[in-house]
């Protein structure tokens, strides 16, 4: 796995796969929406209709401790929700 680092498996994107047929993945943040087609359909057997990328950038956080205040920021990271051809369907769970 170059491209595709991992799924989104929440409850909106699963709302998503069941009506829309749209999956969503965590992917590489320099790969394009050609790399990350390819590798889908290669990963998965199915054929990729569509690929809708977005950048997300790190939040910053801050909690209070007895220390003091702790600082930081969380990753940033690239989303990219794939469209699938009709009647074509990814099973996560298959290897459960």
């Amino acid at each position: 796995m170059g491209v595709i680092k991992k799924p989104v498996i929440t409850e909106k994107m699963t709302a998503k796969a069941e009506t829309l047929n749209q999956y969503g993945f965590i992917v590489d943040p320099k790969a394009n929406k050609i790399q990350i087609k390819k590798e889908v359909e290669d990963l998965y057997g199915v054929q990729v209709v569509s690929v809708n990328t977005m950048n997300y950038s790190g939040k910053s956080k801050s909690r209070f401790t007895k220390s003091g205040v702790v600082t930081g920021k969380t990753k940033a990271f690239k989303k990219a929700i794939v469209t699938l051809a009709d009647g074509e369907t990814i099973d996560f769970f298959s290897n459960i």
